[in-house]
């Protein structure tokens, strides 16, 4: 078995040096950080990680916290961190934290014993302590945390005035809009998008607040539907809630799109094997993942970053439960 003694015998340099080298820990000059690296590769020195994680106080273990995972949001999300994370040699552990304060500050904790080296995390948890105090680099992704951790986020605003124009100009006279949760800033955007939309027509409008999931969406939508039988558009704060509104309109025999139509917002996978297909405001997924782990890594290894908002532009997708212009 490789020793860094052989690595070090090797490139000709010390074991200091390779140490140096291979944890980031000090200065190595140029000859000698290549002579170790070709030491390393001809060698095939693997340097063992728990060693690694006692030395330098940190591992190459990246923490990402996520709000539900039963929103197929999310692991979209998660797949796009573990990808970027994996090809810079990264490991990702995934804590679903269940919205609750007390599970995101169990798994900071936690996690922090265990050396990891950085956090990726979505959270309602504004200016939260454990945020706040921490040392280790975190980037916040969908949701902003505090003005210090930057944050990756879509244009979630721009995309709900988009969102409700595709009613509007589709003819839409009755529209219902399904609010996210006042608590989160995303939510609060799509609502800001809404209104300024549909503040500039002379249709009739509701809004009620309704969380993301399906079930409980599916529920609120066939209240909404009975007590109000012309509503002939409804624009959703996510997919998640749109499926729900889509299955509401089934069990009520409301026909999509001929007599409701109905705009969710995120993009995610599952609206296209809805049937009809849902259209939506797409958020780029995948980007907004890949943003935040390159932004993180460059923190965790003290490379300058250039921004603290990062803004993704988002796109109408028009699929079977809108009609078309007329």
């Amino acid at each position: 078995m490789t020793t860094i003694r052989d690595v070090a015998k090797k490139a000709g340099v010390s074991v200091a040096t390779v140490s140096r080298f291979l944890n980031g820990s000090g200065y190595v000059s140029a000859d000698s950080a290549k002579a170790v690296t070709e030491a390393v590769e001809e060698l095939e020195y693997e340097l063992n990680p728990v060693a690694r994680s006692l030395n330098t106080k940190r591992s190459n273990l990246i923490g990402l916290i996520l709000p539900d995972i039963t929103n197929p949001f999310f692991p979209e999300l998660a797949r796009a961190v573990e990808d970027v994370a994996l090809s810079y040699g990264y490991t990702v552990i995934l804590c679903n934290s269940d919205e609750d304060p007390k599970k995101e500050k169990n798994y900071i904790e936690t996690l922090k014993k265990k050396y990891i080296a950085g956090f990726i995390v979505t959270s309602n948890q504004l200016d939260a302590p454990h945020y706040a105090d921490t040392k280790l680099p975190i980037v916040a992704l969908d949701r902003a945390i505090n003005e210090n951790i930057p944050i990756v986020s879509s244009n979630n605003k721009e995309g709900a005035v988009l969102g409700t124009n595709a009613l509007l100009e589709r003819g839409c006279q009755n529209i219902l809009f399904l609010r996210g949760p006042e608590a989160l800033n995303p939510a609060n955007d799509r609502y800001e998008g809404f209104m300024e939309a549909i503040g500039k027509s002379d249709v009739d409008y509701r809004i009620v607040t309704c969380p993301f999931h399906y079930a409980e969406s599916q529920k609120i939508v066939e209240h909404e539907l009975q007590k109000g039988p012309k509503i002939d558009g409804i624009f959703a704060s996510s997919d998640v809630s749109a499926a729900g509104a889509l299955k509401a309109a089934a069990i009520l025999g409301r026909n999509v799109p001929d007599d409701l139509q109905i705009v969710g917002f995120d993009g995610i996978a599952m609206g296209e094997m809805l049937s009809p297909g849902l259209s939506t405001v797409a958020q780029d997924v995948y980007k907004m993942g890949a943003i935040a782990t390159r932004v993180l890594i460059k923190r965790i290894e003290n490379k300058p970053v250039e921004e603290s908002f990062y803004e993704i532009p988002v796109k109408l997708i028009l699929r079977g439960t809108t009609r078309s212009v007329e």
